[in-house]
């Protein structure tokens, strides 16, 4: 049997009309059961899976849409979350009033949602609780939900490159922008350079002349640049009559070029007299490079020989001798000259600018570089209790826990179980269920499995000793976070207000400015907002204040109160400055009276807070001098319009004002000191010790904008840890001829320090004889508050100058520009100090690659591992040994580290200097000080 295409096979029309009449009898199976159900819905098959198509069944009969002539089905996927669609139904077959239609199940599907209407306002929607058909074998909830985030990325990387795109023209504006200002700046410095050498070159041309009686001639008369003439001179007329040769040694325009022009002249047979010419092409050059129409003026010197050789001048009495070109054109020089400057200054610009963006870029791509490896040396820094696989966590992905309980509250307990969440315990899919970690086959940590959401910037968690609870490891309160990173999420910013009476550099006196600063900058870099309210000093730096300018007056106090605004270091300021003068004494402290000025500044600063409308999230205080805004706080205005805000409080040093900061520390919602150790040595305080359980040990940083030997105008040569050792000895060089020392290859110890009895100023003393001992050079700047301390210095310097003139330098003053220099020009440098909080000098130290001397007390044990003794305790840091230390405080101490520094300089240069290497390398910035403030301060928040 044949057939002509258009008829079917009748085998396969049999097997589909039986597989219909299948369907049908099913559907009406299905119809049966339902009507007896009482339910108005079903859909086949009744088993609906993803990618396909489905027939949904409706008893118009059964609804309050009975008596309408339309139905209209109107639904959604995912809880209404996704893909609308509205379908109109057709009156089916089966008995009954049932009405139908299809609907294709996407594969992202694993819900349909939906509700019957007529087509105008008479709904059916389940008596408010919707319809809705589970899919089977879809997605479930939490990938759909990443599907949804992913294409939300899409948008968002869309948008974002649409964005770059408008930026790239609008830099593009900028940049031609720029360019022709800069272009019409270069035309205008070129005329003003030409119009200055063209007056000075028509001085000349008033001293030229065509021709002069019985010396010198030039034929032709009428001549103009390019063209060939001879000139001749008269032997007899001067000093070179007796001279066996004749020379010229020429130039032109006021010898513009310099010598340009020597020719040998030779005697002129057919002249009557001791005449000489020689031919030359006017203007009497030979480099290729100038031009003859350039020539306006001719200068010259007649010699006894050529340059190299003369001895004896005839340079007309000193005046030399100058021609006037006839036929040339002045307007003409002074357009190519013009242009000729202009050409040249345009290409500096270019070269400058290109070194500069290169500069820039590299700065940059160094900055993202730390970051990265800092947060990845601050992960494995707790590996040996939390860790995940892979370390760096992407929104997402899937990811294993690891935790080992040994170290911690839950050692011995028989089950751990990790409770987790995202972006600060508040993602949208929170709670997550508890899981049971399981032990890892490979070491003696628990493991679990957690899958990361797209949207979390955040991962959060503790753990537990039972499914229920019981003991917690939620590591002292802050709990465990690790950021999470290409998320479609950031974190949302804090508003953080710092209330300090120091800022670097318009009003710093010590550490505290500093760290106001650059903890500031951290934290506003990290995308959260950041304002500092500082007095507004008669003795600030405003050289350093960007856009100053008055914001508003107050009455407070029974004064009025100007505040000022303005940008320091790209940070917002408001200064208060009280119109009774406290601040308005030519200084920050010092006065019998600082109690009193820094107490109303505190009450003051909160009542600008409050009367501003300001609602921050953190206040923070610094020392004694911002200790009164803790308790002011939440005396005052906690409750009266600043309820939102929690107080923290550092100390710095706790030398100063115990009383205040005992009280500040009862008040503060969180307190900090600027070390771990430090927070140790002073835990029995009794002004710590009734409030330790808010108390935290946060290592400062420096700034590292400030301290960059890559881009520092007070160092001879720019450099990185790539060519640190070329850096450094340019620098040493440099240090060393500034300051008057043997120029020579010896080991230089820095010492950069205010000289205090806390800073170890009887070590200090013997260190520098030491050094000179071992054959070093040593150079010290600082100078103490205290002048019999000063007094004692500057007679050891008197001392050290007559005997080591060469070899030592005191310099008993502040000197920003030296200190730069010797971070960079010492070896080492060392910090002996009794006792220190956090200190700077160390971490500056390395940022430049000079190794550091340090006595084991406070930040100093936090920061410089010895080479020869720390290398385990480094390792629990995530960093290498860097340094050198010791623990006494006498001769024999600092001598310890000393001795073995200077060997080392001695008879291990190359070791030294990857040691050099590897310390620049180590962040001292404030990456990651900046995580735990802000760690700080969403615990405060709780």
């Amino acid at each position: 049997m044949s057939y002509d295409g258009k008829t079917r096979d009748p085998f396969l029309a049999l097997k589909l009309e039986r597989e219909e009449n299948l369907r049908t009898e099913e559907i009406n199976k299905l119809a049966e059961k339902n009507f007896k159900e009482g339910n108005k819905v079903f859909c086949y098959p009744e088993i609906v899976r993803p990618d396909e198509d489905i027939e949904i069944f409706f008893n118009r009969n059964l609804s309050t849409l009975k008596d309408e002539p339309a139905i209209v089905i109107m639904g959604a996927y995912n809880d209404w979350k996704w893909k609308s669609f509205n379908i109109n139904l057709n009156k089916s077959r089966l008995n009954g009033d049932w009405w139908s239609c299809q609907v294709r199940v996407p594969e992202e599907a694993y819900r349909i949602d939906f509700v019957f209407h007529n087509g105008n306002d008479l709904y059916d929607n389940n008596d408010e609780r919707d319809f809705h058909v589970t899919v089977d074998g879809g997605m479930d909830v939490f990938d759909f939900e990443n599907f949804l985030l992913e294409e939300k990325r899409l948008e968002q990387e869309e948008f974002a490159r649409q964005k770059a795109e408008r930026e790239k023209e609008e830099e593009g504006k900028r940049r031609k922008e720029a360019d022709i200002a800069a272009k019409e700046a270069d035309r205008a410095q070129a005329r003003a350079e030409v119009a200055k050498s063209m007056g000075a070159l028509k001085e000349f041309m008033k001293r030229a002349v065509t021709s002069v009686n019985n010396v010198w001639y030039i034929e032709p008369s009428e001549f103009e640049g390019g063209d060939k003439v001879r000139l001749y001179y008269d032997k007899s007329s001067g000093p070179l009559s007796e001279a066996t040769e004749i020379w010229i040694h020429g130039g032109y325009n006021g010898w513009k070029e310099g010598l340009s022009i020597f020719s040998k002249l030779i005697k002129a047979k057919n002249k009557d007299g001791d005449w000489y010419y020689t031919d030359v092409l006017a203007p009497l050059v030979t480099l290729e490079f100038v031009l003859p129409d350039r020539a306006v003026v001719l200068d010259w010197v007649f010699a006894d020989g050529s340059p190299q050789r003369a001895t004896l001048f005839d340079n007309n009495r000193r005046q030399d001798f100058h021609a006037i070109v006839p036929k040339a054109s002045f307007e003409g020089l002074t357009l190519f000259e013009e242009e000729q400057i202009y050409n040249k200054l345009q290409a500096e610009r270019r070269l400058r600018e290109s070194a500069m963006q290169a500069k820039a870029e590299k700065t940059t791509r160094m900055k993202v570089e730390t970051k990265a490896k800092t947060l990845k040396t601050f992960l494995l820094s707790q590996k040996h209790i939390v860790y995940t696989d892979p370390l760096d966590i992407q929104a997402g992905s899937t990811i294993t826990v690891f935790y080992n309980p040994t170290n911690t509250v839950l050692s011995g307990k028989s089950e751990i179980w990790l409770r987790y969440s995202f972006n600060r315990w508040t993602h949208r899919l929170d709670p997550f269920a508890p899981q049971m970690m399981i032990p890892d086959e490979n070491g003696s940590h628990l493991k679990a499995i957690v899958k990361v959401p797209l949207d979390a910037y955040l991962m959060d968690f503790v753990f537990s000793e039972s499914k229920d609870g019981g003991v917690f490891d939620n590591k002292n309160g802050m709990d465990y976070h690790i950021p999470v990173l290409g998320g479609v999420m950031k974190e949302p910013p804090m508003h953080i207000v710092h209330i300090a009476v120091e800022m670097a550099p318009i009003a710093k006196i010590g550490g505290l400015g500093d760290v106001v600063t650059s903890l500031s900058r951290a934290v506003q870099d990290m995308n959260h907002n950041v304002d500092i309210i500082l007095p507004k000093y008669d003795c600030l730096n405003f050289d350093h204040v960007k856009d100053l300018k008055f914001h508003k007056s107050y009455f407070w106090g029974g004064t009025e109160i100007k505040v000022w605004s303005g940008k320091v270091e790209g940070l917002s300021v408001y200064f208060l400055e009280p119109q009774n003068g406290l601040f308005w004494v030519g200084c920050v402290y010092g006065r019998n009276n600082d109690g009193e000025r820094f107490g109303f500044f505190c009450h003051a600063a909160l009542e600008f807070l409050l009367q501003g409308g300001f609602h921050p999230d953190i206040i923070h205080c610094h020392d004694w001098s911002s200790a009164p805004v803790a308790w002011l706080f939440k005396d005052h205005y906690r409750h009266y319009g600043l309820s939102k805000a929690r107080v923290v409080f550092t100390i710095h040093n706790l030398e100063y004002g115990a009383p205040l900061i005992a009280k500040a520390m009862e008040f503060s919602d969180k307190a900090t000191t600027v070390s771990p150790t430090y927070a140790r040595e002073i835990s029995g305080n009794p002004s710590i010790a009734p409030n330790i359980f808010k108390f935290h040990g946060i290592l400062n940083g420096i700034d590292p904008d400030i301290w960059d030997p890559y881009n520092d105008k007070f160092i001879p040569v720019s450099y990185t840890s790539e060519n640190v050792v070329e850096g450094k000895n340019a620098a040493k060089g440099a240090l060393q001829q500034r300051l008057g020392l043997r120029r020579d290859d010896l080991p230089l110890i820095g010492i950069i320090s205010r000289l205090t009895h806390q800073k170890g100023i009887h070590l200090i003393k013997h260190a520098i004889w030491r050094t000179l001992e071992r054959g070093g050079q040593v150079i010290l700047l600082g100078s103490a508050p205290d002048h019999r301390i000063q007094n004692d210095f500057i007679n050891l310097a008197n001392q050290l100058h007559s005997s080591y003139n060469d070899r030592a330098r005191l310099c008993l003053s502040y000197d920003e520009p030296l200190s730069h220099l010797i971070y960079a020009g010492a070896d080492f440098v060392l910090i002996p100090s009794i006792f220190e909080p956090c200190g700077l000098t160390q971490l500056t130290a390395m940022r430049y690659g000079s190794i550091p001397i340090a006595r084991k007390t406070g930040g100093l044990y936090d920061t410089v591992f010895d080479v020869d003794h720390d290398k385990e305790r480094a390792q629990g840091h995530g960093l290498e040994p860097n340094g050198f230390n010791f623990d006494g405080a006498d001769a024999a101490g600092v001598d310890y580290a000393l001795n073995r520094a200077i060997s080392a300089w001695y008879d291990g240069r190359e070791w030294l200097n990857s040691l050099c290497k590897r310390v620049m390398e180590q962040d001292w910035s404030w990456n990651r000080p900046a995580l735990s403030y802000l760690e700080l301060y969403h615990a405060a928040r709780k």
